[in-house]
């Protein structure tokens, strides 16, 4: 029973220090955002547009 619970402890702190690599890897690799630069956002050239039905509700 000792020896389960030593694997278990040692899974649990794989796992967190896995977690923190992958916490770490996207804080020194996000983009820089700076105020005042426009937000990119990427829609379908062919998406539907469900804001010109919204004025009639108005």
């Amino acid at each position: 029973m000792k020896r389960i619970g030593t694997w278990i402890v040692y899974v649990i702190g794989a796992i967190s220090i896995g977690y923190l690599a992958l916490y770490a890897y996207a804080m020194f690799t996000r983009p820089d955002l700076t105020p005042g630069d426009p937000i990119k956002i990427f829609r379908k050239q062919d998406a539907p547009s469900y804001s010109q039905g919204a004025s009639r509700f108005v």
